[in-house]
């Protein structure tokens, strides 16, 4: 197993994700197989293991603790996250971080996250009146928060506006990265924002929650001519071993096969050759369907709705790969007025923009895309409702 040194801690490069566990056809947890993988994993030196409190409803808490409860408390990392992006309002935040410590069997978490920052979910975790931060920075302050960090998904500004406003506040930000949101997503950027603010960086959806281990065939063949002996997730995961920030690769695992293909590639470092970096950002770019804006800006000079056209783009091409609510949540982070469907047609930005690119007719698509596409807001609901019965609020 490879391991990272990330201040004095002996930290295992992949580390298990509890997102994905597999269920049962009434909604639980199948906890054997969660066990067979745990055991397997511990095992072999995986020793961080991340959950957070939404995830599968509440219950991957408790299936991370079970699987966990046999082996000593010391010899491994528990990392839990603190859903602010989730409230229904205002609440007791320390009872509901308690509830994790009670799920998770523990009276500490090693590390601690705030969950899902972007440019919507800022505002609820800054607001004064949800006191998330101040509340937060107290349970670390008092021992029960070892390291704390928090998980990003919004956009390179607002990620080093934070990190300069917090600075000393947290010690890793988790971003998603892999190939394909490398330039997609501007994880480069990220990932070099967050380091030169001396951060660690801890990276979510290494595969892209599987499609980078689901390529076409003709990709796959791509990557079998380079090695025929490497799984196609294996390419991923060892572009991420070469970052040498980061400190913490997360798989969600949900069978025994993924786990043990996983320890192989983690077993050492085998760093990628020219020709299977390069090819690896050939399929990235083959997987984008989207415009190529270079972020120029020439189009934002004259939009008489002052757009920030680039950003709607870059929404824009991360709908064309894959529709989500996390997609729809970075233009709910948007003022109103500042979202795809004011985009009055007048053609000006499409006459500056050295791409030749329709803007207008890209930001109609965006404006049914979001209209008609999964919404954060329907997931959110119904998570409201869960933190209500959790802390009896009616």
């Amino acid at each position: 197993m490879i391991y990272n040194d990330f201040n004095g801690l002996k930290l295992s490069r992949l580390g298990f994700g509890c997102m994905r566990f597999k269920r049962e056809d009434n909604g639980e947890v199948d906890q054997e197989t969660v066990n067979s993988m745990f055991r397997k994993a511990y095992e072999a030196g995986v020793n961080y293991f991340d959950t957070a409190y939404p995830y599968l409803d509440g219950k991957s808490e408790n299936a991370m603790a079970e699987a966990l409860k046999d082996y000593p408390r010391e010899s491994y990392y528990i990392a839990d996250k603190f859903p602010g992006h989730s409230l229904p309002g205002p609440i007791d935040n320390l009872a509901l971080f308690n509830i994790s410590l009670q799920r998770c069997r523990t009276d500490y978490f090693d590390f601690y996250l705030l969950h899902n920052i972007n440019e919507w979910s800022i505002k609820i975790y800054e607001d004064p009146e949800y006191h998330i931060m101040p509340d937060i920075f107290r349970m670390r302050d008092e021992g029960k928060i070892k390291h704390l960090g928090f998980s990003f998904h919004g956009g390179p500004e607002l990620l080093e506006k934070l990190l300069t406003k917090y600075e000393g506040e947290f010690e890793f930000v988790q971003i998603q990265c892999n190939y394909l949101d490398w330039t997609l997503q501007d994880a480069k950027k990220k990932y070099e924002i967050i380091t030169a603010h001396g951060l660690g960086v801890w990276v979510m959806e290494p595969v892209r929650g599987g499609n980078l281990a689901r390529l076409s065939d003709a990709n796959t063949e791509k990557l079998r001519k380079l090695d025929p002996e490497a799984s196609t997730a294996s390419f991923g995961f060892r572009f991420l071993q070469d970052l040498p920030n980061v400190r913490m690769i997360l798989s969600g695992m949900n069978e025994v096969s993924q786990v043990e293909d996983n320890l192989k590639t983690f077993k050492e470092h085998r760093p990628l050759s020219k020709s299977e970096r390069d090819t690896l950002f050939e399929i990235a770019e083959s997987l984008k369907s989207g415009v190529p804006c270079t972020q120029c800006r020439y189009c934002c000079a004259g939009c008489p709705m002052e757009l920030d056209i680039p950003y709607l783009i870059s929404c824009y091409n991360d709908y064309k790969v894959s529709q989500s609510a996390m997609s729809s949540m970075r233009l709910d982070g948007l003022d109103d007025d500042k979202k795809p469907a004011n985009c009055i047609g007048c053609g000006q930005c499409a006459h500056a923009c050295p791409q030749g690119i329709d803007v207008p007719k890209v930001l109609a698509e965006l404006a049914e895309l979001y209209e008609t596409g999964p919404k954060w807001a329907n997931q959110a609901k119904s998570r409201h409702e869960a933190i209500k019965r959790d802390l009896n609020m009616g």
